[in-house]
């Protein structure tokens, strides 16, 4: 059923509206729905000004993984996520490494991209003259733009023309590399990218003997000179694991990650299992975890192949596992000054700048990667995850107290079966 003008409903019109289209006027959906309204009605509509056409909220569980040691600093770190396991394995992977040195970190660049895309019919050498003319008029045109940033120590750093014709027919970008400071920057960059795109088209006119036609001006979400390397270390001595001999663990835990490095399905999953961690920290602290997964997934397959994000080696007698991954972060500006858990969680982390929060933020997805390689390597990625998911399954059935005790206490030294679960409910 097609409607116009949905937007202009109120929130109670637009829920009549789907009831009867879509629920057979069920009120349940409607009980549903307004069960998740928050009492605080200054709240609820802070809320509901996040986006567009709100009826509900949805929510999600806020977990603290704490004793992270990062930088010789420790820290609880604030995880959205729903997914069984993720934060007690994070946490687990914290504990283990707190008496090692923990985490440390090295941010290798914070630049991020923007281009301006467009096509042009004359000769390559024509617009290079062009683009050389100009270029130090476009640095002033979008100077004021630039002025609050500039403060903060950010702004538009370089300009280049870029040609790309050998990738599509006429096609060139005009790449902005930009520096930030605590903002992510998605509105500053593309502000600056249009103004600049404006005055380009208009000097363009009248100049040049081809036809110059601007496409789109738009930041990137893939960043290779905005990364950070988290790291984790220590003598193999160290590696006390119940199920095996720690040379032995070492070698089979290197093993792991260097088939995640070559074998695309694999790397996939292993990379699947980083992202668990650094989106649930990122969306707690209000980031857009859509673009973070984006530029990772990029970045993995940088070498023309995708590969793993993290590497692990053995020298000496010295454990190296590491992660490097592009981090575009922010601690000012967008949610972070509105939404009340955002700012929460930035205070629990001490009000990080970006650069710190990106520390953090790689720091959880390599803990999340080692807890995860260490199950697959010794009990299996079941046994802890099914232990973790029992509490899921029986909310689903909808076990009474006892019933929960009884679940428990069975499955304390077996592995989680629905079926088998439900057989012994069922007794």
């Amino acid at each position: 059923m097609q409607i116009n003008g949905f937007s202009k409903l109120s929130k109670n019109e637009k829920i009549t509206w789907l009831l009867s289209n879509y629920l057979n006027n069920n009120e349940e959906s409607r009980k549903i729905l307004e069960q998740y309204w928050n009492n605080d009605k200054a709240l609820q509509e802070l809320h509901d000004g996040f986006v567009e056409n709100p009826i509900s909220n949805f929510y999600l569980p806020y977990a603290i993984a704490p004793n992270f040691i990062i930088d010789q600093e420790v820290y609880a770190v604030p995880m959205v996520i729903e997914e069984s396991s993720v934060v007690a394995a994070a946490s687990k992977a914290a504990k283990f490494w707190s008496d090692k040195g923990g985490f440390t970190t090295e941010i290798t660049g914070t630049t991020k991209l923007g281009h301006i895309h467009l096509l042009y019919n004359g000769t390559t050498s024509e617009l290079i003259d062009f683009f050389r003319k100009y270029r130090s008029d476009i640095f002033q045109v979008i100077a004021p733009l630039e002025e609050n940033m500039k403060k903060r120590k950010g702004g538009v750093k370089d300009i280049n023309l870029i040609d790309k014709t050998s990738q599509l027919k006429d096609y060139y970008q005009i790449e902005f590399k930009f520096e930030t400071a605590n903002a992510m920057g998605a509105n500053f960059i593309n502000s600056i990218l249009e103004e600049a795109a404006e005055f380009i088209q208009q000097k363009a006119r009248g100049t040049l003997s081809g036809e110059l036609q601007i496409v789109m001006s738009i930041l990137s979400n893939y960043n290779p000179e905005c990364v950070v390397k988290a790291e984790v270390s220590c003598n193999i001595s160290a590696l006390t694991i119940p199920e095996m001999d720690a040379g032995e663990y070492a070698r089979k835990f290197v093993t792991a990650v260097q088939i995640a490095r070559e074998e695309t399905y694999r790397a996939v999953t292993h990379n699947k299992g980083i992202m668990n961690g650094i989106d649930a920290v990122v969306l707690a602290t209000g980031n857009d975890f859509r673009a973070i997964e984006a530029g990772a997934h990029a970045y993995a397959a940088r070498s023309g192949q995708y590969r793993s994000l993290s590497q692990a080696k053995i020298e000496e007698d010295k454990f190296i596992f590491s992660l490097e991954v592009p981090l575009t972060l922010g601690t000012i500006g967008g949610l972070t000054g509105l939404h009340p858990l955002v700012k929460f969680s930035l205070n629990l982390l001490q009000n990080p700048s970006a650069e710190k929060l990106m520390r953090i933020v790689a720091s959880l997805g390599l803990a999340q990667n080692f807890a995860a390689i260490n199950s697959l390597i010794t009990g299996g990625i079941q046994k802890g995850h099914m232990k973790m998911h029992l509490n899921n399954l029986l909310q689903l059935l909808q076990a009474t107290p006892d019933e929960r005790q009884k679940a428990i206490a069975y499955f304390a030294d077996k592995k989680v079966n629905f079926n088998e679960l439900k057989r012994i409910l069922d007794k």
